[in-house]
């Protein structure tokens, strides 16, 4: 369901398999008609714009399984999650953009699938337009919103979701603390994890984690398209033709999809994307002006904040990139980094070296600072010159803070030390290499708060 970036990797990126492999793999898809008799669409811009739409079907999951994963419940039969994916024409970036399901929308004149009766524009949430008109009318809804023309319609269920991500082996997800919602089941500890597909879902469909609802799902969503990606184009799925055929027809055997999105679409994508990488996709939310804007009969809906909503939909119109540019050019990416809870600028640190090595404080002073901590840059010398493992003294008070620290610090050891303040004490022991690049959880950059994949996936 969340696969969007995937999509573009995982069934597109097959350029070293070649059509042999391809062949027999559009006779599973079921066809939609999205763009029958549309009328006053938005005119065509530059690279490939994809709707993927994830709906709550659960038809064909096991009892079994909708216990485990808390599936319970009667579907709505309605879009569980949008995504608008943009392919330049360059083919060397996918822009990736979340609109919120929940997101104030005006559905245009449309006959009712379920009751057969004619509507004229009215106000909806979103994810509604699905339930009211289907593919076609959550198209034109998306359109009339973005004005983005929409080249293809990608449709995905719980189950298609479930079954790809297995197919994959499963999929590392890091995280910086404890994530459990008792509404999905999902319980991580903070750390690593590799997901399976059941797994994966509880991950993505979690509202309750935090204070940020389905707005920090969406987020979520989109650092797993990040690992997802990194799993096809690092994991041999790309160059192994068996696990690629398994993979593909996993996916493509329970999807939706027009009929001008088919295999050989996608390998042709695939030939010009073979060496893309999460640092190849970029990440967005629309612009949310008022995130409970009220609407009589419909009651609470996430409204857009109009102005920067538009200029988000204006650069995939133009087929510019989303992140942000250096002055030398190119695209900002920092390296691999793991998630921590405390951004490391917001953490005070005192360096001392704890050994006999000439210059060893200042050392791990400079590469803390590099890493963005605020050190006093005036290292200093511990009592003791034998320290064999670094150390890192911290008040239990600004425990979150170590534990970041330590992070960046790895295999060093924590000490609480009542009333020691808010300053931490680094011990700079015999065992240091290096220090380990670390960033805040959710890292926002740019004009419309874009991340690249390569900076929400797990450090290498």
């Amino acid at each position: 369901m969340r696969l969007a970036g995937a999509v573009s990797v995982v069934v597109l990126g097959c350029g070293a398999i070649g059509h042999a492999v391809m062949t027999g793999l559009d006779t599973g898809i079921e066809r939609v008609d999205p763009f029958k008799d549309m009328k006053n669409r938005p005119r065509a811009g530059h690279g490939t714009n994809v709707l993927l739409v994830g709906t709550d079907g659960r038809d064909r999951i096991t009892q079994e399984e909708r216990r485990e994963y808390r599936l319970g419940g009667a579907p709505c039969h309605c879009t569980d999650t949008i995504m608008l994916v943009h392919i330049s024409a360059d083919r060397e970036r996918a822009s990736v953009v979340s609109l919120p399901r929940d997101s104030y929308a005006e559905a245009p004149a449309h006959r009712d699938l379920v009751t057969g009766k004619d509507h004229r524009t009215h106000p909806v949430r979103l994810n509604a337009a699905y339930a009211e008109g289907g593919p076609q009318l959550t198209v034109r809804t998306v359109e009339n919103m973005t004005r983005v023309k929409i080249d293809h319609y990608l449709e995905i269920d719980f189950t298609s979701f479930m079954k790809t991500v297995d197919a994959m082996g499963g999929v590392d997800i890091c995280t910086a603390k404890a994530m459990r919602d008792p509404n999905t089941g999902l319980d991580l500890a903070p750390g690593t994890h590799r997901l399976t597909g059941g797994q994966a879902l509880q991950y993505v469909r979690s509202r309750h984690v935090d204070g940020a609802s389905d707005l920090g799902r969406m987020q979520r969503q989109q650092r797993f398209l990040a690992a997802l990606i990194k799993q096809a184009t690092s994991g041999g799925v790309l160059l192994n033709p068996v696990k690629f055929k398994q993979v593909s027809s996993t996916l493509l055997g329970s999807v939706r999809a027009d009929r001008g999105f088919g295999s050989q679409q996608m390998l042709a994508l695939g030939q010009a994307m073979r060496d893309f990488t999460p640092a190849s996709s970029e990440f967005a939310s629309v612009p949310v002006g008022d995130a409970s804007f009220k609407v009589a009969g419909i009651g609470s809906t996430v409204k857009w904040d109009g102005p920067k909503a538009a200029a988000l939909f204006q650069a995939l119109r133009d087929d510019r990139p989303l992140a942000p540019v250096r002055a030398g050019g190119g695209r900002s990416r920092g390296p691999a980094a793991v998630p921590v809870d405390v951004a490391p600028q917001q953490i005070r640190v005192q360096v001392e070296n704890g050994t006999r090595i000439d210059g060893l404080g200042g050392r791990v002073d400079a590469a803390l600072r590099a890493t963005g901590f605020n050190t006093t840059r005036t290292p200093g010398n511990a009592a003791s010159r034998e320290v064999k493992r670094t150390v890192v003294a911290y008040d239990p008070r600004w425990d979150r803070s170590a534990r970041t620290l330590a992070t960046a610090l790895p295999g060093c050891e924590l000490r609480a030390v009542r009333g020691q303040g808010r300053t931490l004490l680094v011990t700079a022991g015999a065992d240091f290499r290096t220090v380990a690049p670390v960033r805040a959880e959710d890292p926002q950059q740019g004009e419309f708060g874009v991340v690249t994949g390569d900076q929400v996936v797990c450090g290498n």
